[in-house]
């Protein structure tokens, strides 16, 4: 019966909402993706002393970023839900109380970095040579200045994306990104600065995209306008709304951070072939997903709005639906970087067995990912979008720290089975997590928290 009443019903969300919504979305994902790829293949010309520090940096600016855009998801579901029931002024309040809680934290975060730089790189990293560490301090040193205009434009990004506007913040991105290639072209290549150079150039990507996205909230014809960030106060009972939903989605991304690292100290004991093979690997698998984190991303908006609404079964369908979308797009995307592996390890210039290594670990994820990948990530957005945020930290914590990572080392080094053990141990966290993921969808718990 109930699937009767949502079919019949008009949809909240078209067909031809939902392709202004996800395409630009699945856009954006990918082109980062790639941009960020370019940029790391510039960086490396500098030479190994940069590139080490560029690596080693970004593995805290990654974290700090991602709890930036876990807390910028938390205020788009905030907004979506408020469209959704309707009350356009709450979810304006909403947006303004996100740009004042993550500027905050941001400037904060900025402060403590710059004031202890150099002992938290010492702390974080150890001992590496000094060559590194100088280079890692230039580099940290503005890419923490960057922090505040990063986190303003994913919640500037979030705000539009609560309204459907995907569009915007994909124009602004890849302008950006293709402002952060130029930069390092000029500012390495033709000024010379190394990895100063680098860091300026994200630091002007970064602020380019703060200020737009700033110019855009603050116009007259918005409907979820900023009209002035100096006359923002903080209401902490919406600034609670957000935070429930934002830190639980962050602890994850953290943890999520935290396992990596844990993978990469373990295929660091196998040898430079097979770490080659590893770090390719990486960058297929990262890349044939990112289309449907776009949808992922996408799903929030639309399930966050259906739930403001009180249409509970039309939030189960478009879950439903944008699963499937998900579904068909990672098959594309699984296949399309499985006929670009060969070419790329040859264009790559890598070793006949680093290549074939990644070969042949690319020729698994084609065959596996499309049969559990989706039911292990995507409808997370959608229970999130429902205030669900919780549930979904604690099983991916538990699945990733048992599985990804406790089992890969044991297949790795206990039963010396190599990188197949780290993709096994990978794997068999998607499965778990999937299952898991699938039991809480069909008991409709999720349905039954609380946002607005």
């Amino acid at each position: 019966m109930k699937k009767n009443q949502v079919a019949k019903q008009q949809h909240m969300f078209t067909n031809q909402d939902l392709k202004k919504l996800l395409i630009p979305l699945m856009i954006e994902q990918l082109l980062t993706s790639l941009m960020g790829t370019i940029d790391t293949i510039m960086v490396s010309n500098i030479g190994s002393a940069a590139i080490s520090a560029v690596s080693l940096v970004d593995s805290i600016n990654i974290l700090v970023i991602q709890a930036f855009s876990a807390l910028a998801a938390g205020g788009a579901i905030v907004c979506s839900q408020y469209i959704g029931h309707k009350d356009l002024k709450a979810a304006k309040n909403a947006a303004n109380q996100l740009i004042f809680i993550i500027t905050s934290l941001s400037v904060g975060i900025t402060a403590i970095c710059l004031l202890f730089k150099m002992p938290l790189l010492r702390l974080v990293f150890g001992k590496v040579e000094a060559s590194v560490m100088e280079a890692s301090g230039i580099y940290f040193f503005y890419t923490a200045l960057s922090f505040p205009f990063i986190a303003v434009y994913n919640a500037g990004a979030s705000v539009f994306r609560a309204q459907k506007n995907s569009r915007l913040p994909m124009t602004v991105s890849v302008i950006s990104n293709g402002f952060n290639i130029a930069g390092n072209a000029l500012l390495i290549w033709v000024f010379h600065l190394g990895v100063a150079g680098a860091a300026i150039a994200t630091l002007s990507s970064r602020v380019f995209c703060a200020v737009v996205m700033i110019g855009m909230l603050k116009r007259p014809n918005e409907k979820m306008r900023v009209e002035s960030f100096r006359k923002i106060r903080p209401d902490g009972r919406l600034i609670k709304k957000i935070l429930a939903v934002g830190i639980p989605s962050g602890i994850e991304n953290g943890m999520f951070q935290f396992g990596k690292l844990a993978i990469q100290s373990t295929v660091s004991t196998l040898g430079t072939t097979a770490i080659a093979a590893q770090a390719m690997a990486n960058i297929m698998e990262n890349l044939n997903g990112m289309a449907s984190v776009g949808v992922g991303i996408g799903m929030m908006t639309v399930v966050g709005q259906c739930i403001g609404a009180g249409r509970k079964d039309e939030a189960i369908y478009f879950v439903k639906k944008l699963c499937l979308i998900g579904e068909v797009v990672l098959i594309i995307s699984c296949l399309t970087v499985w006929i670009m592996v060969k070419p790329v390890t040859i264009l790559g210039g890598m070793e006949a067995e680093s290549a074939r290594m990644c070969i042949r670990i690319v020729t698994a994820i084609t065959i596996v990912k499309p049969l559990i990948w989706v039911g292990a990530f995507m409808p997370a957005y959608g229970m999130r979008a429902a205030g669900d945020a919780e549930y979904s930290m604690l099983i991916s914590a538990c699945t990733m720290w048992v599985f990804r990572v406790s089992l890969s080392m044991f297949l790795c080094r206990g039963l010396g089975l190599g990188l197949a053990g780290v993709w096994i141990g990978m794997f068999a966290d998607w499965m778990v997590r999937g299952t898991l993921y699938g039991i809480r969808f069909h008991s409709r718990k999720w349905m039954k928290h609380r946002v607005i």
